[in-house]
């Protein structure tokens, strides 16, 4: 199975910033093909990625759910639906992109969420890493996609109100009891040192710290100008802060298992 990642916070927090650059840094390990999936409903993913937006899984729940009359008896909604699914794939150089997009409606979804889930899993074993997106709240990890996660990376700014919600995050995780291995904070943002109260409000949480990412004006640029985070330079702070978080991911990853 992929070494998977998924990586919640609240709105703001820069946890999609965080998953495509995580994406990229796995892509340059060479070690195996990348799948990331943007699971939150407000799609950014693509963009950061630099990469086209394709169908989501959403719509094309949507259109099954439209077409299922309309399919002859003998026609197999798993084989309608797996052929979309491979539609929806977005194939870039090293890695793969699926959008997951919009809830749910009124209909019933029960059957299609089904198959769905079960074709995902499928797909995935076909990577060596994966990299989830998420909504906050994390619905999508416990409905759409699969539950085996190794690293629960929740993103929070670097101040007291931020890490609460980061608790929050991670509490609901556990109500929802998911099976993850492993559980990290990343603290994104930071200007200058961390103060001693912060590291303190960080040790109250009881879950480790993989990294800080620090606020980065080339970042903050590509984003003004609309270009994807692929562009930034090498030498990055952010970018060269999200490469010490993914060994230290996968470090704990290695010892865990």
């Amino acid at each position: 199975m992929p070494f998977t990642i998924a990586v919640a916070g609240k709105g703001g927090t820069g946890k999609s910033t965080l998953s495509a650059l995580l994406v990229h840094a796995l892509r340059n390990l060479e070690d195996g093909p990348v799948l990331a999936v943007d699971a939150d409903p407000n799609a950014t993913l693509a963009e950061l990625l630099g990469t086209e937006q394709a169908t989501s899984i959403g719509e094309l729940r949507e259109d099954t759910l439209t077409r299922v009359a309309e399919l002859s008896p003998g026609a197999s909604k798993e084989r309608y639906l797996e052929q979309g699914l491979h539609e929806c794939l977005v194939e870039a150089e090293g890695f793969d992109l699926l959008v997951m997009g919009r809830g749910e409606g009124p209909k019933c979804y029960c059957m299609v969420n089904h198959i769905l889930r079960k074709y995902i899993d499928v797909l995935r074993g076909s990577y060596a890493y994966v990299v989830l997106d998420n909504e906050a709240g994390l619905e999508h990890l416990s409905r759409r996609t699969t539950q085996d996660v190794d690293a629960l990376v929740v993103v929070a700014q670097p101040n007291p109100v931020a890490l609460r919600s980061a608790g929050r995050i991670l509490s609901l995780a556990r109500e929802l009891k998911l099976r993850v291995k492993g559980e990290c904070l990343v603290l994104n943002g930071v200007v200058g040192t961390i103060p001693d109260t912060l590291t303190q409000t960080v040790d109250a949480l009881g879950i480790p710290l993989a990294g800080s990412i620090p606020h980065d004006e080339g970042v903050a640029q590509l984003s003004v100008e609309g270009r994807p985070l692929s562009a930034l330079d090498a030498a990055s702070p952010a970018r060269r802060a999200v490469e010490g978080v993914l060994q230290s991911l996968l470090n704990q990853g290695t010892q865990g298992g």
